[in-house]
């Protein structure tokens, strides 16, 4: 006596689909499982206010991101970033404002670099 249940094939003529049953993961418990108590509940507050998803009112607080100039205090801003909390919009201006802080402090090393090559033995100039 095998108890094991039979695999269960489609009537002739029914549609079946070419696509493979689920063997990734759930592609919508990847989205949700990617935001944050945080980030649901502003979105959850913004969906009653009857406003939109985007949160704006950070953009009158200070200087955004996209507009911080390279440096020390881009650095820290970024290094003190939550990303958990992040919208997907707000992520692609913190890669971008990363990316212009990499490339200031590149920047900054080949001109150091060039100043090494060119000082004379010694240190000393003449």
């Amino acid at each position: 006596m095998n108890n094991t249940p039979e695999p269960v094939v489609p009537a002739s003529g029914t549609h079946r689909s070419t696509r493979p049953e689920q063997c990734g993961p759930d592609p919508v418990s990847g989205v949700l499982k990617a935001m944050s108590p945080g980030v649901v509940d502003f979105l959850f507050r913004q969906l009653v206010a009857g406003e939109a998803a985007e949160d704006i009112q950070w953009q009158r607080e200070g200087t955004v991101l996209s507009a911080q100039a390279p440096g020390a205090e881009l650095a820290r801003r970024l290094a003190e970033t939550d990303l958990e909390s992040l919208t997907p919009t707000e992520l692609f201006h913190y890669v971008r404002a990363a990316q212009r802080l990499a490339s200031w402090a590149e920047s900054l090393r080949e001109t150091a670099v060039g100043r090494y090559c060119t000082t004379p033995p010694g240190g000393g100039a003449g």
